[in-house]
């Protein structure tokens, strides 16, 4: 196209000479099959006004002409009914917390990409500390701090990305789909975050797993996280500050731009409140850790915690460590709903207290239910719980799965009275010596079409199925070793409403860490959660994840081209 004269007298045949159609009696129909509007005659010479617009016109025409480069995804039928299709994702980013604040031990970050079934080719795979992962950070700021007080930028280094597409100091690197990757994570009181981030066909399904064992008394656990993608609203239940807790808060930003950040606080009498809450910004590349003690002033049991970022987005996690008697970290919860399922609870469970937020709309009046080997039931004793609006309340539930493996379900006591809740489980296994660990559980989601947990050890992990509807079938498949092996797969009946515990299948010549991958078959909807157990100094070390659906593929609406919008 010729680029519009704006300086002429407008006539027939300058309107053609400058690309522009002469005026049309009456428009085309558009996408609906509608005539658009008649263009008002006018005279054969036009006005400058007429010639604008027409320039405007074409600009938006250019406009809208690149806007459809990349055409649908598949043909649009003209129906406007018509459904979307789905298209493997192409780049998929996560990020994953500080691993140690104050505390000694060690910490691995292992990362998969289960074989994928689309066209999807090349692409790469990659773990870097605390920097934007798409982007790494030219500069190298300072290390963050301790828990104690907000933190400044952590290092990030500037090596340029290398020829597979990853930076030349990325921490680890994954170089095909269906063999995990681990390394170490950094191990320092002020080891920032990091960012991993996948692309090509190394996106769809990537997963992040980071394992922290610590081996002094205090504190001493092991800590399990599944590393989530940024965003900004993130839910926690089961946080406290009283006795020997020492529980923070990590903020973890790999975007390129600033994040302002509210942390919420509630506790048994309502929202605690505390300026120092409010506002925290976090730099781009950068981590912080925000002890929970400095914000409540005063001991609080239970706790229940709402990052909310005002703007920009980032990684937020709440780690536990309870003294001696374990450490974990609280995974986020999915966002307040009537029902939440927390799946997970181990047959040996010694002592167990639930931790429930409601929605400051209203009450919430909830039955307790457990899923065990024959479906729904509920525990003697322990019938329901009863929330203030916008408090938190707890209950103790002792040995509640009474050596048998279940899912814990609460759902509003009278349907016509559903209030948003948020809901988390401490659980603890204590060994014959009496030395003990804790773990945490949360709401969760289903795990859909497909689901993975990487960092699975041999003999170590367990899965926990739990079919929320009918009865289901699913499959799940252990991967290649990270140093060897041929991948494993086996079928898992699940009835309706009933647990199973399945120790993972382990594949052939096993050598190194594998990873889990489970796919509803048939039934369900199937939530699920993977045990890691790896004893230590007589203490019986554990930590639970729930496995959520890895949206390895997203909708893409029907599209046609339309170039009657600009006239519209």
């Amino acid at each position: 196209m010729k680029k519009p004269s704006f300086g002429k007298k407008s006539a027939p045949a300058e309107a053609e000479e400058s690309g522009y159609p002469p005026p049309a009696p009456a428009a085309a129909p558009d996408a609906d099959g509608a005539p658009a509007p008649a263009r008002p005659a006018g005279r054969s010479g036009g006005s400058r006004t007429t010639q604008s617009l027409l320039a405007a016109a074409a600009v938006l025409a250019v406009v809208f002409g690149i806007s459809e480069v990349r055409p649908p995804a598949a043909p649009a039928t003209g129906d406007t009914g018509a459904s979307a299709t789905t298209a493997q994702v192409e780049r998929t980013a996560a990020v994953c917390p500080q691993p140690l604040q104050g505390l000694t031990g060690s910490t691995t970050l292992t990362a998969y990409t289960p074989p994928g079934t689309g066209a999807a080719t090349g692409g790469a795979g990659w773990l870097s500390d605390a920097s934007a992962p798409a982007t790494p950070p030219t500069a190298a700021p300072s290390a963050p701090a301790t828990p104690s007080a907000p933190a400044t930028p952590a290092p990030t280094g500037s090596a340029a990305p290398d020829k597979g597409g990853a930076p030349a100091d990325a921490r680890l690197t994954l170089a095909k789909p269906g063999t995990p990757v681990s390394a170490p994570a950094a191990n320092a009181d002020t080891a920032p975050g990091t960012g991993a981030l996948a692309t090509g066909a190394l996106a769809p399904g990537f997963t992040v797993s980071q394992t922290t064992t610590v081996t002094e008394q205090r504190g001493l656990g092991l800590s399990g996280v599944t590393c989530t993608p940024a965003g900004t609203s993130f839910w926690f239940a089961g946080a406290s500050t009283a006795g020997d807790r020492t529980d923070y808060v990590s903020l973890v930003n790999t975007e390129s731009s600033a994040a302002v950040v509210d942390i919420k606080l509630y506790g048994d009498k309502g929202p605690i409140d505390n300026d120092a809450a409010n506002g925290i910004t976090v730099a781009p590349g950068s981590s912080q850790s925000i002890l929970l003690p400095t914000l409540t002033k005063g001991p609080v049991t239970d706790l229940a915690v709402h990052v909310v970022a005002r703007s920009g987005r980032l990684g937020a996690f709440l780690h536990a460590a309870d003294g001696s008697k374990g450490a974990d970290w609280i995974p986020s919860s999915v966002e307040p709903a009537p029902t939440q399922v927390l799946p997970g609870l181990p047959a040996d469970t010694s002592a167990a207290r639930l931790v429930v937020w409601a929605s400051p709309d209203d009450d919430a009046d909830l039955k307790i239910q457990l899923s065990g080997k024959n479906g729904w039931f509920t525990p003697a004793g322990n019938e329901s719980i009863h929330v203030k609006a916008g408090m938190v309340a707890a209950v103790d539930l002792g040995k509640v799965t009474r050596d048998e493996v279940a899912g814990l379900r609460l759902s509003p006591s009278d349907d016509k009275h559903p209030t948003p809740v948020v809901a988390g489980v401490r659980i603890d296994r204590a060994g014959s010596n009496g030395k003990s660990d804790a773990a945490w559980l949360t709401g969760s989601a289903p795990v859909g079409a497909r689901a993975t947990v990487a960092d699975n050890r041999a003999g170590a992990s367990t899965l926990f199925l739990t079919s929320t509807g009918d009865a289901a079938t699913v499959h799940v498949t252990a991967s290649a070793g990270s140093n060897g092996g041929t991948p494993v797969t086996k079928d898992v009946q699940v009835p309706a409403g009933a647990t199973v515990a399945v120790p993972a299948p382990e594949p052939g010549g096993l050598n190194g860490s594998f990873a889990l991958t489970v796919e509803t078959a048939s039934g369900g909807p199937v939530v699920a959660a993977r045990m890691l157990a790896i004893p230590a100094k007589d203490v019986p070390m554990f930590t639970v994840q729930a496995l959520r659906d890895d949206r390895s593929t997203v909708k893409v609406p029907q599209a046609s081209q339309d170039p009657g919008v600009v006239q519209r």
